[in-house]
């Protein structure tokens, strides 16, 4: 196994290479750097040396063209001040003649509102006059119906005369009252009219105004456009220059890189920055140390057998292809199982969380408390027989799953999940002597005389009743048996269910839950159905979820549409005049075959229906024979 270590120990050298290069390129370019920086100060001591010669002359063309460049962007920057003042100039010419403009515009504006109030009291008027001249109408035709109506009365009443004579003299009276008011309606109409005129005239004017006031805001607003658009065209221009100005110093770089190194061999400092040589002297041994170490790295990497690293990678890339393999496997692998047979027909679920905590328990335990208990040991079979254990407080979860044998014969496998580990009453039930204990396939299984029997098949999880069935269950844990596979069709409704029901029931043959159970479905449903499933939850009020996956000869539309027309001939219980539903169902189509409800169901079914499943209701025994 030295190979183990040998390859160790190549993968730490080559890990302090890779530290040392990129220590060594940091160096590297520090010292570049420096000696940049000694170059740039040294010109002048550089001019002594005539192998420098080049790099000076190459300085001073270099220099040149930045001055120029300079000089540009000095133009440039000189035109954008002239640009900005020109503008600022704009904006005071602008506001001096919107000023005198709007100043023009104000007598203009209240000699038109004036115009307008004129026109509106003159309109106001006119509509008074033509108001009243119909008020005028409107009574004399209803003075006349008055008149025509007491002459037609019979017989005529004695004092007919006096009253039309008086409706007569009121009559009269209209004639004059309506040409005053016409008089006063034509005056009323020259008045508005003239008004109107005067209106027009003020609004034509105050339109000239406004119409020189939008014209000068455009002409301004114009020339300031065209000046901010020089001003964006100068600003590029001096991005550009200053870009190239950059560029020119970076050209720079090389020749003083080259005056640097000259310098820092010489061993030649500018008087006025005398610590840039002790800078690039320090940069340079940096960089040759580092250099050193890498060689010495190298070397001991060279020292080691090649064939033991040769083994050494061959091993860890063999293992990690098997990881590869396996852990896919093991994350696609099912998370939880059932641990029940395989050919498990019926799953009565209890969510003994949830039955704690509903209303209707808390009310039937209270009311009636031996018939709670009645129905309690009815609805978890022979688990209500496990030991040391109070299922009311310890059980988080009991699930039975029925079927029958080749000779017709009914099993139950019960199962009991705990909130905590049983270890400690595996402890109890070990120390009871009236439980003797047997091995199954190496497991542990107590039995008790004549017809119980216990044992642990989880951490939290307990399998009870008949021996043959617990030990069944021992065989379906240990992979010795086919158990309820996750993918299975009858698992996978199963899972459909909510969990957090108090009450999970599902059925893949329909029919025999009248056998198994007392019945709860009419026969008409159960023989419409090759599986149905049912999740109930006890508050108040108690909902349930109901699924139904058809027979192949049945259509789900058909099915679903006689539900919704006669929900009454489907759902209610059997051999009962009691409905499973306070309100209509709400039905859904998934896929072509499969159904979904959901519903209310009455506080008297729910009681009646549960009543059945623990077998504790003695009409429905004597129905059924």
């Amino acid at each position: 196994m030295s190979f183990i270590g040998t390859g160790f120990r190549e993968i730490a050298l080559k890990v302090k290479r890779q530290r040392t290069r990129i220590a060594l390129r940091h160096e590297r370019r520090l010292l570049q750097k420096s000696e940049i920086n000694l170059g740039r100060e040294g010109t002048t001591q550089a001019a002594n040396f005539p192998e420098l010669r080049n790099e000076i002359v190459a300085l001073k063309k270099l220099e040149q063209e930045q001055k120029e460049v300079a000089l540009r962007i000095a133009q440039i920057e000189e035109g954008i001040k002239k640009i900005e003042a020109e503008r600022e100039q704009n904006a005071r010419d602008q506001h001096a003649a919107i000023a005198k403009l709007e100043a023009e515009k104000k007598p203009l504006l209240h000699r038109r509102n004036q115009a307008k109030n004129s026109a509106d009291v003159c309109e106001r008027e006119l509509a008074a006059v033509e108001r009243r001249i119909q008020e005028n109408e409107a009574s004399d035709r209803d003075l006349l119906k008055q008149l025509s109506g007491l002459h037609a009365l019979n017989p005529p009443p004695p004092d007919l005369e006096a009253r039309a004579a008086s409706i007569g003299a009121r009559r009269a009276r209209l004639p004059e009252e309506r040409a005053e008011l016409v008089r006063a309606r034509l005056g009323s109409a020259d008045a508005a009219r003239l008004a109107k005129e005067k209106l027009i005239a003020a609004e034509a004017e105050l339109s000239v105004v406004e119409k020189n006031i939008e014209r000068v805001r455009s002409e301004f607003e114009g020339r300031d456009r065209k000046l901010n658009d020089n001003i964006r065209a100068q600003q590029e221009a001096v991005q550009e220059a200053r870009a190239q100005h950059q560029t020119v110093e970076e050209r720079k770089n090389p020749a003083y890189l080259n005056i640097g190194r000259h310098l820092a061999a010489q061993g030649i400092a500018p008087p006025n920055a005398p610590h840039l040589l002790a800078e690039a002297h320090r940069r340079r041994e940096a960089v040759d140390r580092h250099l050193q170490h890498r060689a010495e790295l190298a070397l001991l990497s060279s020292q080691i057998d090649k064939q033991e690293l040769r083994k050494f990678y061959f091993s860890v890339i063999s293992i990690l292809a098997l990881l590869a393999i396996i852990l896919p496997v093991a994350f696609q692998s099912p998370r939880k199982r059932e641990w029940l047979p395989q050919e498990t027909d019926t799953i009565l679920s209890i969510n003994n969380d949830q039955l704690e905590r509903a209303d209707l328990p808390k009310r039937w335990r209270k009311d009636q408390p031996e018939t709670w208990s009645k129905l309690w040991s009815g609805l978890i079979g022979s688990a209500a027989s496990t030991p040391a254990l109070n299922l009311s407080r310890d059980a988080a979860r009991i699930t039975r799953a029925l079927t029958t044998d080749e000779r017709g014969k009914a099993r139950e496998f019960v199962l009991v999940d705990t909130r905590r580990e049983v270890t400690r009453a595996i402890r109890i039930i070990a120390g009871d002597k009236s439980f003797e204990k047997r091995t199954v396939s190496g497991l542990p299984v107590w039995e008790r005389p004549p017809d119980f029997a216990v044992t642990r098949v989880g951490p939290a999880t307990l399998a009870v009743g008949a021996p043959n069935e617990v030990n069944e269950l021992v065989l379906v844990r240990l992979g010795m048996k086919p158990d309820l596979k996750i993918t299975g069709q009858l698992f996978d409704r199963f899972q459909a269910l909510d969990r957090e029901s108090t009450l999970r029931l599902i059925s893949r043959n329909p029919p025999d839950l009248s056998v198994v159970f007392h019945p709860i479905f009419t026969r008409g449903l159960l023989d419409v159905s090759q599986l149905l499933g049912l999740a109930m939850t006890l508050q108040n009020p108690v909902k349930a979820r109901l699924l139904l996956k058809m027979n192949p000869a049945k259509s789900a539309a058909e099915f679903a549409g006689n539900l919704h027309d006669n929900p009454q001939d489907w759902l209610r219980v059997a051999d009962s005049e009691l409905l499973l539903y306070s309100q209509p169902p709400e039905i859904q189509r998934q896929g072509a075959s499969n159904l979904e409800l959901r519903f209310t169901i009455p506080e008297d079914s729910a009681r009646l229906l549960l009543e059945r499943l623990a077998k504790i209701d003695a009409a429905a025994v004597l129905t059924a024979h």
